[in-house]
């Protein structure tokens, strides 16, 4: 195992598999830059070693990753360190550009095959980080949702893949409503490959990277070009790069109505940052609750 503070990664198999967890199992593995810087180092760890064929991407403890990192004493301090030397909305382009959107991309390129295992939550940003993958494989109490609209303000997060995932009318639905959607529901939309029992998650996305990992590294690389190229010629880098721009007119928006106070929604604005439960977007009900 390699020496990282929020990341996890260790080789199996004689090196041909690369399993990289989340570790940060007491925020539900809420994304810090650490931990986003990290796991660049450990995807190209990965990349580099020639015995690597495919790459598992899970995370430790009950959730697979509830987000970007929004209040945690180390995100906090992690904000000043790695601030922008740029003002203002110049500088949180470049900010959020590195860390949460070429990241993602770069990501996704990867010249291995890659698996997101996800058990429990996956929520906002965590969906980044599932769908940057080749695979998603899923435990039976995945739950998937983006609330960062209902919650936050946003029109969703910074790599906007949700309608290639979902399909235009499902992400409307689901980024309008903040509602999530289970693993079933995944995977009947195709975002999802596999669905495991939890207490079995572990050792069936190992033995589904195994088969992988038979195929000749040529095979395996340029069926994933074939595949993410189609969609390039269909749009999809492009699509993300302007709903990237879209994402800082509406940090924008909110740091001119608050007077640079906030970048997100504030209560005073019609956005509630009171707990409540993420519901399910049940197609018989509207989930209408008084306020």
């Amino acid at each position: 195992m390699s020496d990282y503070r929020f990341v996890r990664y260790e080789t199996l198999d004689e090196g041909s598999i690369a399993r990289i967890y989340l570790n940060r199992p007491e925020a539900r593995n809420a994304q810090n830059i650490g931990l986003l810087r990290e796991l660049d180092e450990a995807f190209q760890q990965a990349e580099g070693d020639e015995r690597v064929r495919v790459v598992i991407l899970g995370g430790l403890g009950p959730a697979f990753s509830s987000g970007h990192d929004l209040g945690t004493a180390v995100a906090r301090e992690e904000r000043e360190r790695y601030r922008r030397p740029q003002p203002a909305a110049e500088g949180r382009w470049h900010f959020e550009w590195d860390y949460y959107f070429d990241n993602t991309r770069r990501w996704r390129d990867l010249r291995k095959i890659t698996i997101a295992q996800v058990q429990g939550y996956c929520l906002a940003a965590g969906l980044m980080l599932a769908w940057c993958c080749d695979l998603i494989v899923a435990a039976q109490d995945a739950v998937f949702a983006d609330v960062v609209g209902t919650r936050l303000g946003m029109c969703g997060v910074e790599y906007f893949a949700h309608p290639w995932e979902f399909g235009p009318r499902k992400a409307k639905e689901l980024l309008l409503l903040g509602d999530s959607i289970t693993a079933e529901e995944a995977y009947q939309l195709g975002m999802v490959n596999r669905i495991f029992p939890s207490e079995r998650l572990e050792e069936e996305t190992l033995n589904l990277a195994r088969r992988i990992a038979q195929l000749p590294t040529m095979t395996a690389l340029l069926i994933k070009q074939a595949v993410n190229q189609t969609l390039e010629m269909q749009g999809f880098y492009n699509a993300l790069k302007a709903c990237f721009n879209l994402h800082q007119l509406n940090h924008a928006h909110w740091a001119e109505l608050t007077k640079g106070q906030s970048i997100l929604g504030t209560p005073e604005f019609g956005v509630s940052r009171e707990w409540r439960p993420i519901l399910h977007a049940d197609k018989g009900a509207s989930g209408w609750q008084p306020q």
